[in-house]
């Protein structure tokens, strides 16, 4: 761990309020590490919450790249919050093991599905999609949400990418990975 979880007892008034808006902030590593740059964390952490809260992408949409990104990075913190978020959205056991490209997963994805996991690792390979892929999520995506859809991929690449430096590890022992 290169960047340990900042103790609450060590949080100022500015980390505080900078962490105010997520739910219980000092059982979250990742929040906890954040917690080391409170004005960073603030700016953050306003984006962040709007991907996952205020977004026009289909939350089932979401987690699905979120877990593909998680997946190309080998970010197993930004997995194993998401792979709960995803089960929630009815992401099913067929599409994760497609996202691991696993087994038989693929075969049961629908083309849309497929078009998401293409589309993270075209943005991933080439930071842009090309027009058949564009086009394959404009099938059910409109422009915002397409919009939407790449900042996401963006903004989990980034978190993976941090994560993974800044060595945050698992709240729990039992995580599936």
């Amino acid at each position: 761990m290169r960047l340990p979880p900042l103790p609450v007892d060590r949080w100022d008034e500015a980390t505080h309020q900078a962490l105010s808006a997520m739910r219980d902030p000092a059982a979250n590593n990742a929040l906890s590490t954040l917690a080391h740059h409170p004005a960073l964390a603030k700016a953050f952490l306003r984006f962040n919450v709007h991907l996952l809260t205020s977004s026009t992408l289909p939350a089932g949409v979401r987690e699905l790249a979120i877990l593909r990104v998680a997946h190309r990075r080998e970010c197993a913190y930004e997995w194993s919050h998401h792979l709960r978020m995803a089960k929630d959205e009815g992401i099913t056991d067929d599409q994760i093991a497609a996202v691991r490209g696993a087994g038989e997963g693929a075969a049961h994805l629908d083309e849309f599905d497929r078009a998401v996991i293409t589309a993270v690792d075209e943005l991933e390979d080439k930071s842009r999609l090309s027009d058949e892929t564009w086009a394959a999520l404009g099938e059910r995506l409109n422009d915002q949400q397409r919009m939407d859809f790449v900042f996401t991929v963006g903004c989990y690449a980034m978190l993976a990418m941090a994560f993974n430096t800044f060595g945050v590890q698992l709240e729990h022992a039992d995580q599936n990975r």
